[in-house]
């Protein structure tokens, strides 16, 4: 499929905080640019083709390109120039970006309802809300790139895996989950993404690492370390920080600011908000992390940054919020009002405004889209009955996947001199 553009460096007015604006539509035939980040995955798409509806007597031309502009104040910046206001994409890859969306909000959706049935236990930790960083971050990257996280990593694991099944199956504790059940909520990896990690902060530094061996091992491939604004003030995100300035490190440090650390707001807990300039040596941008194209952007024009010899490293803040409480224990209301959400959402939810860029560049009609809706609630629902009807995991499997197969270690001592335990193999 042909694609999204390389950003050329051409200098833009950094943007300035005020209301977020909708932006300018110029559909045009672009030019064709080179293979995109989306065809490197030839065995994953964002949605699949027959997952998303068609009216076939009404022929939109899916493989035309469009140009948009995005809005002045999608970005502002630190010590670097912002990425281009233009984007353009196929109306195809439009209409995989919005299915990839609706999807991940009625999976997220499903999980609420599932843990409220006692279906679910122990943490539980939504991104809905949250929809555009993941799916904007999956269409400018390719699948050798690596993706770090924290706990709430639903959206991620779905976007660098493509399917529903094995999330749903894994916060059901069930054989047929992404990681055998056994790591639920917090613990989902696939091939290039590290997960789901429980300690706040804790995967900044891993993702650091994560870095540096692709730098020691001469990949072409950037790593990209997000963490929340809850463990903006860890001392290791800073250490991180250090490490990858000074060894130019491909690294690509994703602040996700969804205004609060569990119940107390950013503004309670940080002397500084504005983390994009928390790297301070770091070049920084903040980006509307509600406008999937706009999260396109960034990380597109950040990946290409952390590639190219003695930049180093990227520092990014995606705005945005979660609808619900920090986890499935916090009812989120406490230290917010019910009118602040219900204002974020009314206003500023990243797939209305997806759906009305959409309708208004004429890429699709108000059927098409609830035909779309309807295919992913479908599938959703499809997944969590089968989820619900798999086994759990076998007892025997509960010591298997500690170690790297071919690296486990003979025994181990217990918490006594005798106590040893030795690996049967």
């Amino acid at each position: 499929m042909a694609c999204v553009p390389v950003f050329p460096h051409e200098h833009h007015v950094a943007a300035t905080p005020d209301s977020r604006s909708q932006g300018s539509f110029q559909p045009s035939l672009a030019q064709q640019h080179e293979s995109a980040p989306l065809d490197k995955h030839p065995t994953r798409s964002l949605a699949s083709a027959s997952s998303m509806p068609r009216d076939h007597n009404h022929d939109h031309d899916q493989n035309q390109n469009l140009t948009m502009t995005l809005p002045e104040d999608s970005f502002d910046t630190h010590n670097c120039e912002p990425p281009s206001l233009e984007v353009t994409f196929q109306k195809e890859e439009l209409l995989r970006m919005y299915m990839a969306m609706v999807t991940m909000r009625r999976m997220e959706t499903t999980a609420d309802t599932l843990y409220k049935s006692q279906l679910i236990r122990g943490f539980c930790h939504l991104c809905t809300g949250q929809e555009a960083i993941g799916v904007g971050l999956e269409t400018a990257l390719t699948k050798e790139d690596k993706v770090i996280t924290a706990y709430r990593s639903h959206g991620f694991t779905y976007m660098r895996k493509g399917s529903v099944l094995p999330i749903i199956a894994e916060l059901l504790g069930r054989n047929n989950g992404i990681s055998g059940g056994k790591g639920g909520s917090m613990h989902m990896f696939t091939p290039n993404f590290f997960g789901g990690n429980g300690i706040v902060g804790a995967q900044v530094p891993l993702g650091a690492g994560i870095a540096f061996a692709q730098k020691y091992l001469g990949k072409k491939a950037a790593t990209f370390v997000f963490y929340g604004d809850g463990a903006a003030n860890q001392g290791q995100v800073f250490e991180a920080f250090n490490m990858a300035k000074l060894w130019e490190l491909p690294a690509v440090f994703v602040c996700e600011n969804n205004q609060y650390g569990m119940g107390t707001s950013a503004a309670r807990s940080s002397a500084n908000t504005d983390y994009y300039k928390r790297g301070d040596y770091i070049p920084g941008i903040k980006v509307n992390g509600m406008d999937v194209l706009a999260v396109h952007q960034a990380i597109a024009y950040a990946r290409e940054w952390a590639l190219t010899e003695h930049k180093g490293p990227l520092l990014l803040e995606m705005e945005t919020y979660r609808y619900g409480g920090h986890s499935m224990s916090d009812p989120g209301v406490s230290y917010r009002s019910r009118e602040e959400i219900q204002k974020v959402r009314s206003e500023n939810d990243p797939i209305t405004h997806l759906k009305e860029r959409l309708l208004e560049a004429q890429v699709v009609s108000e059927a098409e889209l609830k035909d779309m809706d309807k295919a992913a609630r479908a599938e959703v629902d499809k997944a969590a009955k089968e989820a619900k009807e798999s086994e759990q995991p076998d007892m025997k499997t509960f010591w298997t996947d500690v170690y790297v197969k071919g690296a486990e270690v003979p025994f181990l001592r217990g918490r006594e001199p005798q106590e040893t335990h030795f690996y049967r193999k």
